[in-house]
């Protein structure tokens, strides 16, 4: 299943390879949690002149019956950013299916 997403990037020159990138992350997502409507991550690379500052990337994921799921990651290289976020997000998304199964434990009150 193809899912749209959009990229924005801030701080940087847009990539083709990083939006190749963010889409095979994003079809190795899709099967864990079939039912992702749109995909839109942002890429920030914070003021050059400093150093050390790390590629952020922020993801949110539209869901149906939840507000989304957002998670963001950040590292000094993009492409472990981004490896970084989809594997949260990718757990993310097994805990909304888990709680949608109702394999969830709820403790007595």
């Amino acid at each position: 299943m193809q899912v749209p997403f959009e990229i924005t990037f801030r701080g940087m020159e847009p990539s083709t390879f990083v939006e190749v990138a963010v889409g095979a992350w994003l079809e190795r997502v899709v099967h864990v949690h079939d039912r992702i409507q749109h995909c839109h991550a942002w890429i920030d690379l914070p003021h050059r002149h400093r150093r050390g500052l790390p590629f952020q990337v922020k993801l949110m994921l539209a869901v149906p019956g939840t507000d989304g799921v957002v998670v963001q990651a950040e590292s000094t290289d993009v492409y472990l950013a981004i490896a970084d976020a989809f594997l949260a997000a990718r757990r993310r998304l097994q805990d909304v299916a888990q709680m949608r199964r109702g394999e969830v434990k709820h403790h007595a009150a």
